[in-house]
């Protein structure tokens, strides 16, 4: 007996890991935009709690995913929804799908019509007119209660109407909003070339894009809409949803471009499959068809469950996936000296689209596959435009086969590469490589770090291919050379030159030692980091003559990061370079002179919300400047979160953490 319970134990307790799990994977799919897993990947979790679930409905709790349309909104102004804005039952085979249609004509007769339709991957949005004027634009946010407001973003999308032509007292109209595919490599090159980090996927840069504060941003990238349902009417009446299309395309809204009406389920599996054929002809993604009732009564008599419609369901198409042979691996180093492999192999089609090319990250995950030159591969993509490899197929392997290996030498400029404990990237540590000389250059210079002002990655490769700069030292020796620099105009007439040029002088002067030790590149060297390096041992020359343990006593610096900093410092053309920007007079001490007093010393903040009469920045200024260090999440370290309104997913982590939840009110009488 005491077995059986064991057993029991354990099985409820993978549950309720696994709603933690597929919750925090929400977290970051809909208040992030920034998923870690694959929607593949989440599927196969959730269909997994959903079997657990069917099985122990005794342990289904209201943090369960199944009991969730969407994840509430956190940030900027929440709306009402007037009509919940619903998700759609997922379904993974034709059995289903025909289970589904036989359902519907058992219950409301064989003569019942369906759309199937493309399911646009992106962000759910509703719009609501008066009068054919937009009022309001709307996100999905929790699906039942409220989204939301982003309708000075939407009024900027070219596919949003912002009056109809033939208007009625009301209407609310929900689409997608979505990214093509040449919006979304537009918006990733102009990142890569400006040293920022890319986005995973078009639909994560659609959804940051809409949350946006600058609506100039927005409107830059490029979004698109698609309307696939009318949610409210009055002054107006439509019998079926393709009516409604015909009314909405009427008024020059953009509606769902490709779609079947179907009546049999074998009509139905066939436009389903037709759209799956046609997925790499689509200028934008989709990750599934949808099959819809379009009778609108039915639609009403059939209603909704708690989290579904009952008159529509998702069809999720598997990954695709194809063999082909891996002819050479390239090797490149990237900005931050990371050193990258890159399968090349004979083309194939996935999707519809044309891929030879796919990353095998790093050395580790080559020897995960067992990979070497000549090998079958299994490449496949699951509604993404970038091509993973998925496995080897070792019945296919050649004769005379040799395992891979990555090069111990920087590609670039021929140096060790150096891999940092138990980190599985290998990476070069030479500032003046150059593979990642440009980008060093702009992380050096840009707001986190130097903050110079104006002076755009555009001017510094310009800089660097006339031979004006070969490191980041050499950005203080241009101002002896500002007569040949507005002979060639690299950095535009007189003016604009001498306003970089004063710039970089403006930044020499005000920067701190922390903000020059962000600006070296070190591996795992962010901001914060370098804070607390610099908290903890006063200057860049200390924290330079440490050992890997001496390091290892700062705050929560880690082997890998103590290893990074010191194999940095360890390098002969880093101490060169350093020997000149201390030269060029660059702090490195530690500046006490804004320190208001030591009431936080050691102390841990993280700040979430919007906080009365002041901003974040300002907050962790003042938190700092007592002592305290701040982090961008909540873990067990951390002693206090600092809340302000619409707290959201911080706040909750905290109270499931024990940490103490302040408002500034709290703060100051700390400080007092």
């Amino acid at each position: 007996m005491t077995g059986q319970i064991s057993l029991f134990d354990n099985e409820e307790l993978e549950y309720r890991e696994l709603v933690k799990t597929l919750n925090y994977h929400c977290d970051r799919y809909y208040n992030d935009d920034t998923p870690e897993i694959s929607d593949y990947e989440y599927d196969q979790l959730n269909l997994k709690l959903k079997a657990i679930e069917k099985e122990h409905p005794e342990w289904v709790t209201d943090e369960s995913p199944s009991r969730r349309v969407g994840w509430k909104a956190e940030k900027g102004i929440l709306v009402k929804h007037n009509v919940p804005m619903l998700s759609l039952q997922d379904v993974f085979d034709k059995g289903e799908v025909d289970s589904f249609v036989d359902e519907v004509h058992a219950g409301y007769g064989d003569n019942i019509e369906f759309l199937v339709e493309t399911k646009i991957d992106g962000l759910s949005m509703a719009l609501r007119y008066e009068n054919g004027d937009l009022k309001l634009a709307v996100t999905r946010g929790d699906g039942i209660t409220e989204g939301e407001d982003v309708t000075m973003n939407a009024k900027v999308i070219s596919d949003v109407v912002k009056k109809m032509p033939y208007p009625v007292e009301y209407i609310e109209i929900r689409g997608e909003v979505y990214m093509t595919r040449e919006a979304f490599k537009a918006v990733n090159e102009e990142a890569e070339e400006e040293g920022k980090p890319v986005f995973a996927n078009p639909r994560n840069c659609a959804a940051g894009t809409l949350r946006q504060q600058d609506t100039r941003i927005t409107k830059h990238r490029g979004l698109s809409l698609f309307i696939f349902n009318i949610q409210d009417t009055r002054g107006i009446t439509f019998k079926t949803h393709s009516e409604g299309y015909e009314y909405l395309r009427k008024n020059g809204v953009k509606t769902i471009e490709l779609y079947y009406k179907c009546r049999t389920k074998e009509e139905v599996w066939d436009a389903i499959q037709a759209i799956g054929n046609a997925r790499g002809d689509l200028a934008y993604d989709i990750d599934g068809a949808v099959v819809k009732i379009n009778d609108l009564s039915v639609r009403q008599r059939m209603g909704n469950t708690i989290k579904f419609p009952r008159w529509a369901i998702a069809y999720k198409y598997p990954p695709e996936e194809k063999e082909t042979r891996l002819l050479s691996v390239e090797v490149a180093t990237g900005r931050t000296g990371r050193v990258t492999p890159v399968a090349v192999f004979e083309t194939i089609s996935l999707c519809g689209t044309n891929v030879s090319r796919a990353t095998l990250h790093n050395q580790d995950f080559i020897d995960e596959l067992g990979l070497g030159i000549g090998d079958t591969i299994i490449v496949y993509k699951s509604g993404e435009i970038i091509p993973k490899i998925k496995g080897v197929n070792k019945d296919k392997r050649p004769s005379g086969w040799v395992p891979y290996r990555m090069p111990d030498t920087c590609p670039s400029c021929g140096a060790k590469l150096v891999r940092n404990g138990e980190e599985a990237d290998l990476k070069c540590v030479n500032l003046k490589c150059p593979g990642t000389v440009v980008n060093s250059i702009a992380n050096f210079l840009s707001r986190d770090c130097m903050n110079c002002k104006g002076f755009g990655i555009e001017y510094i490769r310009k800089l660097v291919d006339a031979g004006f700069i070969k490191d980041i030292g050499d950005i203080y020796t241009l101002k002896d050379k500002r007569e040949e620099l507005i002979g060639t105009k690299i950095l535009g007439l007189a003016k604009n030159t001498d306003k970089i040029l004063g710039a970089i002088e403006e930044s020499r002067q005000q920067a701190g030692a922390d903000r020059v030790l962000a600006g070296l590149g070190i591996p795992g060297i962010g901001k914060a980091m370098s804070k607390e390096l610099i908290r903890c041992f006063g200057s860049i020359d200390k924290i330079a003559s440490l050992s890997v343990e001496e390091l290892m006593t700062a705050g929560d610096t880690g082997r890998i990061t103590a290893e990074s900093v010191h194999g940095f410092f360890a390098e002969e053309s880093n101490k060169e370079l350093l020997s000149r920007l201390r030269g060029y007079g660059l702090r490195f001490e530690a500046d006490t002179s804004n320190m208001a007093g030591n009431a936080l010393e050691g102390l841990i903040f993280c700040i979430t919300g919007t906080l009365e009469c002041m901003d974040r920045n300002e907050a962790s200024a003042l938190i700092e400047s007592y002592g305290g260090k701040v982090t961008s999440s909540v873990s067990k370290k951390t002693n206090y979160l600092l809340a302000g309104e619409g707290a959201g997913s911080k706040a909750a982590k905290a109270k499931e953490l024990g940490v103490p939840v302040i408002g500034l009110s709290d703060l100051k009488s700390m400080l007092e």
